[in-house]
């Protein structure tokens, strides 16, 4: 039997077709605006930011933090001078998972994708097809943000827009040997030919990844987890004809369905989540300044409000994307 949804307006039972006029619902001082988050998920973004405080406090108040060099050009301490291993730019865990983020981004996905019955038996189901979307619109904006923007990937373009250059362009004698392009545009042609990137504002691209990544696998896992444990996240929505109501996750009848994702889709994806948030916390204590890190958190979070809160209140983009869970 398919999955039954249940939906409530004001904690009513309420049909998404209900005829009650708009403005009963909408003008309410209790109905929460449908771009806010539900208190369960109020809690889990703000891990982020408290996350970065704690990292950047505890880089204060370290002695060894303290005690060692830190450079602003390779935002990061010398490696003679790394007050810890994670402070060490060739970890093993920076290596081969930070700097493949997004490679452990979707393999967690894509596991939880085939192993959630949630998302429908058939894989041409809605229920997949608004999930492998919303993978696919949080991957764009990775891609656009430190991979390639017709040209120089957004991150590179704000920090030559703020004054930042590769420092050979500042040697007369080096911009004479260059190609016609005559600059060096993004970071990683600027490394390969032993240049480094120096002034601008450079928003750190770790924190936007761990942060990326991690949020978009939680707010999938997210529903999976609430019906486990019988809760519901009470998420508002805007209908066609105006009125806000609130959407329940789904309920699933069989109980040993509802129980597989926890031991195959959901175990392996909340690991891939809890590597993130420790490298995230090893980088806001050992890796840039304040405002990139900030910076960082900022563009991860507009990504995500544009996929998991934007279309809680336009029917139409919620229509193309769909909600987790529903």
């Amino acid at each position: 039997m398919s999955p039954r949804r249940r939906y409530e307006a004001d904690g009513k039972p309420s049909s998404l077709t209900s005829s009650m006029p708009a403005a009963t619902i909408s003008e309410s001082a209790n109905v929460r605006s449908p771009f806010l988050p539900t208190r369960l998920e109020a809690q889990l973004i703000a891990i982020y930011p408290a996350t970065l405080l704690l990292g950047s406090i505890f880089s204060m108040l370290s002695p060894a933090s303290r005690a060692a060099p830190y450079s602003r050009d390779s935002q990061s301490h010398p490696p003679e001078f790394a007050p810890s291993y994670f402070a060490q730019k060739k970890n093993v865990f920076n290596v081969y998972f930070v700097k493949v983020g997004w490679f452990w981004t979707t393999v967690a996905f894509t596991t939880f994708w085939i192993f959630n019955p949630a998302l429908g038996r058939s894989w041409s189901s809605k229920r997949r097809i608004h999930a492998a979307l919303r993978y696919l619109t949080i991957t764009t904006f990775w891609y656009f943000m430190t991979q390639w923007f017709f040209g120089a990937p957004l991150i590179d373009r704000g920090f030559r827009y703020t004054g930042g250059q590769c420092e050979l362009i500042r040697d007369p004698a080096a911009r004479e040997e260059m190609s016609n392009t005559r600059e060096y545009v993004t970071a990683a042609t600027c490394k390969a030919v032993g240049g480094q990137w120096k002034g601008g504002v450079d928003i750190s691209g770790h924190v936007f990844l761990l942060i990326l990544g991690s949020a978009l696998l939680w707010f999938e896992l997210l529903p999976a987890l609430t019906r486990a444990e019988g809760l519901r996240d009470g998420r508002k929505i805007r209908l066609a004809d105006g009125k806000v109501t609130s959407v329940a996750v789904e309920k699933v009848r069989d109980a040993a369905e509802s129980e597989k994702p926890m031991t195959t889709g959901v175990k392996f994806t909340l690991s891939v989540v809890a590597l993130m948030w420790w490298m995230l916390l090893m980088t806001a204590a050992y890796f840039h300044t304040w405002f990139e890190k900030y910076t960082g958190l900022l563009v991860a979070f507009g990504a995500l409000f544009v996929v998991y809160f934007l279309p809680r209140g336009l029917p139409g983009l919620r229509a193309l994307l769909g909600m987790p869970g529903v």
